[in-house]
């Protein structure tokens, strides 16, 4: 299996989603503090693929 650097964007974009689900899980935010898990793990998720698939 060969990984792969992520683009820098998608690096970012996984980071302010992972943060954004911190923060959502620490603040009360009403619309996002419900979802505050699926926040992270989908940031994790996108990390993972970026590593797997080239070109994310």
């Amino acid at each position: 299996m060969r990984l792969s650097k992520p683009k820098t964007i998608t690096w970012w974009i996984a980071v302010i989603v992972g943060v954004v689900g911190i923060v959502a899980k620490l603040v009360a935010i009403p619309v996002l503090s419900g979802i505050a898990f699926w926040l992270v793990a989908a940031a994790f998720v996108l990390l993972a693929l970026a590593n797997l698939l080239k070109g994310l």
